[in-house]
């Protein structure tokens, strides 16, 4: 009897290491927020996994979402640890989770500006009172939030004194052009690159910036409330001691190095986004409790 006691102790301290040794196995789990499907993280965000686990010696799985309101679920359920996401998806996603941002990814030029045509006689903020203003995808950081702000520091209630549109991005910058609109707002370096200095029919100086925004937060890696202070470290450490890696393996996609060409990584706080905060207060959501456009 006393030896079959001892045989079941010892087999349930046996399972119980196992069981230790195979949860500390498990790899943590990367989402991304606006890439859809395993197929597409893996493409354009494999070279940057793997450069993370070389720097931090920590293994890691992608875990797909649909959407922001899908990471947020998933953080709140301690299904996936580490998110790369924008601002205005984490202050949100904050609010709903208590993940905390750790790692910025830092993009040169990332700001907003409002864009009219030379030749429109409008050359303040102030003009724009009771005109039409085309902004981008609804909730965006740069392409909404932002504009709405600078509008409102400029003198003018974004959500009384102008005509507000939203369009798709590549749909912007012609409705400018054919007086559709009187005035874009939009990510300054984005309309460069993917509309202004593709356009062979218009030269530069038709255009006029009329205002333009400080520097934006910037996307970040966050981390799960629920992630322990020494992995978070681990990871932290890890990954800035080994920047130039891991900064090669996010722009090793074309998708990502329009984006971040000319981008470091740096620590980030949440008191960096308040800014944000300020923005969905202007927008009506006070509360920042939900994500705009869903």
């Amino acid at each position: 009897m006393r030896m079959t006691a001892l045989f079941r102790l010892f087999a349930m301290s046996l399972c119980t290491l196992l069981a230790g040794a195979a949860a500390a196995a498990e790899p943590y789990k990367l989402a991304v927020t606006d890439v859809e499907g395993l197929e597409r993280l893996q493409t354009e965000w494999g070279p940057f996994k793997q450069a993370v686990e070389s720097a931090t010696g920590m293994k890691f799985a992608f875990f797909p979402v649909n959407n922001r309101t899908a990471a947020a679920e998933a953080l709140r359920a301690k299904h996936v640890d580490f998110v790369i996401t924008g601002p205005a998806e984490y202050v949100v996603i904050n609010k709903l989770t208590s993940a905390r941002p750790l790692i910025g990814l830092g993009r040169p030029d990332y700001f907003c500006a409002i864009i009219v045509m030379a030749e429109s006689g409008i050359t303040k903020v102030s003009d724009l009172k009771g005109k039409k203003v085309a902004f981008s995808d609804v909730g965006s950081t740069s392409g909404h939030l932002c504009p709405m702000q600078l509008l409102k520091d400029q003198g003018i209630d974004p959500m009384k004194d102008i005509d507000r549109v939203h369009t798709k991005r590549n749909i912007m910058h012609e409705a400018l052009k054919r007086g559709d609109v009187a005035a874009i707002g939009y990510n300054h370096n984005s309309w460069l690159l993917q509309a202004r200095n593709k356009d062979k029919t218009t030269p530069a100086g038709a255009f006029r910036i009329i205002a333009r925004s400080g520097d934006l937060p910037n996307d970040m890696i966050l981390v799960g409330a629920h992630v322990d202070p020494a992995t978070v470290e681990k990871f932290q450490k890890g990954l800035l001691g080994n920047k130039a890696a891991a900064i090669q393996g996010i722009l090793a996609h074309e998708e990502n190095s329009s984006r971040y060409t000319g981008m470091d990584l740096h620590a980030v706080k949440d008191s960096d986004y308040g800014v944000v905060r300020a923005m969905y207060a202007t927008i009506g959501y006070p509360q920042y409790s939900q994500f705009v456009g869903d």
